[in-house]
């Protein structure tokens, strides 16, 4: 029997981390997925997640392609093969011939662990998506603070027609009137 292993944050859910799971399945009899702590995410990416691990964890396990999930509580994925053994490790081929992807290769093979590697999907990523978050709460931010700030200097109705005025504005355009 087969065993692969896929691992990832999985935050922000999206068709990339479907379609890892999918080929993952492909190749394998048992598919575990491991998703990675938040702590653990902290630690190697220096951010914790938009989505709590609990809460991944029980997506991921939803997927009619996963057989099993595993919470990575270490960055170590040869600590994690020890806790948790499997045959083959997928990952997607950003790392393929990376220094990270190489060394991970070498590890896995002196416990006879192959890496099978999977497109991957650039167009949609986590990374694009918390950039989008960030954004969108940066500008619900700012319209409160604008709010706060107009009805601290008391025109309060000419203000949030200045904030609404300006959020209609295409980007550059406020800038080019008013030179």
């Amino acid at each position: 029997m087969i065993i692969g292993y896929a691992a990832g944050a999985y935050d922000l859910f999206h068709y990339g981390h479907l379609e890892i799971l999918r080929k993952a399945k492909e190749n394998c009899d048992y598919l575990i997925a491991g998703v990675v702590h938040d702590d653990v995410l902290e630690q190697t990416k220096g951010r914790r997640p938009v989505i709590p691990i609990d809460e991944r964890a029980a997506i991921v396990s939803h997927i009619d392609y996963v057989d099993e999930v595993y919470i990575e509580t270490t960055p170590d994925k040869i600590e994690t093969w020890h806790q948790k053994p499997f045959n083959v490790f997928f990952k997607g081929d950003d790392w393929k011939g990376t220094p990270q992807g190489l060394a991970l290769e070498k590890r896995f093979a002196e416990v006879g662990v192959s890496v099978h590697y999977f497109p991957y999907t650039e167009h949609t990523s986590s990374t694009k998506l918390r950039k989008v978050v960030d954004l969108l709460e940066a500008e619900h931010d700012l319209r409160v603070e604008m709010r706060r700030f107009a009805e601290l200097l008391g025109d309060r109705a000419y203000h949030e027609a200045v904030v609404a005025a300006k959020a209609e504005t295409p980007v550059g355009a406020a800038e080019a009137e008013a030179s």
